[in-house]
């Protein structure tokens, strides 16, 4: 909660403008990237470090993400948080290299969540996304947001 006294109102109304708006322009522009892996890592850094505030904004974009697109509803979440019961553990290794930790973190974390969405997909023959190469360049940008941040 210290974090959040930093930050000036402006901030707050550009990330709630962000999480509203974002998914309702990617459904429009389908060459936006989805960040779900970036939104998955703060949501994980988030419960890691007691951050409330973090932790509900990503719950927040998440959940926006999935109504605005039609994907499964909780299946993001459902995806992030096996990885951080299951997996996430085993990169604690990578404390001394500052970007490995999150890049493979992103990286996981949408092949996860790719790997859940074909599985809901052949379960219920249904067809959520299209697997091609936007689905690549969101993950790239996934794991250059997650680098720079």
């Amino acid at each position: 909660m210290e974090n959040s006294k930093k930050h000036t109102p402006f901030f707050w109304i550009m990330t709630l403008i962000f999480i509203f708006f974002y998914p309702m322009l990617i459904s429009i522009y389908v060459f936006l990237p989805l960040l779900i892996g970036a939104t998955a890592y703060i949501f994980i850094t988030g419960l890691e470090e007691e951050k409330t505030i973090s932790v509900v904004l990503a719950l927040l974009y998440i959940l926006n993400l999935e109504v605005n697109l039609s994907l499964p509803l909780f299946l993001t979440i459902i995806t992030t948080l096996f990885f951080y019961v299951f997996f996430y553990p085993y990169f604690q290794h990578f404390q001394k290299c500052e970007f490995c930790r999150p890049l493979l973190s992103v990286l996981f974390i949408n092949m996860l969540y790719l790997c859940a969405l074909f599985f809901y997909d052949f379960l219920f023959e249904t067809q959520s996304m299209v697997l091609d190469t936007i689905l690549l360049y969101s993950l790239i940008v996934d794991m250059l947001i997650v680098v720079i941040l």
